[in-house]
């Protein structure tokens, strides 16, 4: 099975972009979209934006016209450009593949936005 693995996260000011890139050790049969979730502590996960293979994007009502995702040609990659950061923003974000046996996860990446 194939492995997503997260980067870009870190710690930034409220106000500072941050660039996300998750990507698989392998091609993943049977994708159809790929996403990525948030869990700040103490808060269930939330969806922050899905891409399907088709380019199609979603994104979460807190993110709109801040956050872009978008999926590499390979379809082994996704990136989620965040811009306007805030401090409500700070949480592990993690990647997700979706496939027609199930979701893929990444491990996550701590985004810490404070001042």
């Amino acid at each position: 099975q194939a492995q997503l693995v997260e980067s870009g996260g870190g710690m930034v000011q409220p106000g500072e972009s941050r660039r996300l890139t998750c990507t698989a050790s392998t091609s993943i049969p049977g994708l159809y979209a790929m996403g990525w979730y948030r869990q700040a502590p103490g808060a269930q996960r939330e969806l922050v934006a899905s891409v399907t293979k088709n380019g199609l994007a979603n994104y979460g009502d807190s993110v709109k016209g801040r956050f872009t995702i978008s999926m590499d040609s390979t379809q082994r990659a996704v990136g989620l450009q965040m811009q306007s950061l805030k401090p409500e923003d700070t949480a592990v974000y993690l990647c997700a593949a979706y496939t027609a046996s199930g979701t893929v996860w990444g491990q996550g990446t701590q985004v810490t936005v404070s001042s």
